[in-house]
């Protein structure tokens, strides 16, 4: 299993930025994919950035142009820069990892971080 841990959250105005960062540990080695997902106030988790082994790296129609995914392998560690914040950005957000490919970008991913709250007035 890996471990994530997320940081960087926080309240900010509309038009404003935040950069998340996650920390990746334990078996690494079998990352196929790691992502950001959002969980808001429907509840429901959906991806916005994700990038597999190979480099790939996919986006949300919802978030192109203005959330940027970076990735510092020798730190294990996941960046997801957000500018141009909207209020339905807020919510809860989730470094996630999958050590297989799924049926597309945001499917299969089971190793879940404890999340970092995103809150857009």
């Amino acid at each position: 299993h890996v471990q994530q841990v997320e940081s960087g959250g926080g309240s900010v105005q509309a038009g404003g930025s935040l950069s998340l960062s996650c920390v990746a540990s334990g078996n690494t080695s079998s990352i196929f994919s790691m992502g950001w997902f959002r969980q808001g106030a429907r509840n429901e988790r959906v991806g916005d950035a994700a990038v597999d082994v190979d480099g790939l790296i996919s986006y949300a129609d919802s978030v192109k142009g203005r959330f940027a995914f970076s990735k510092d392998n020798a730190k294990n560690t996941l960046y997801l820069q957000m500018n141009g914040l909207k209020s339905e950005d807020s919510a809860m957000y989730y470094c996630a990892a999958r050590n297989l490919p799924g049926c597309n970008a945001w499917s299969g991913f089971n190793d879940w971080g404890q999340g970092t709250q995103v809150t857009v007035s």
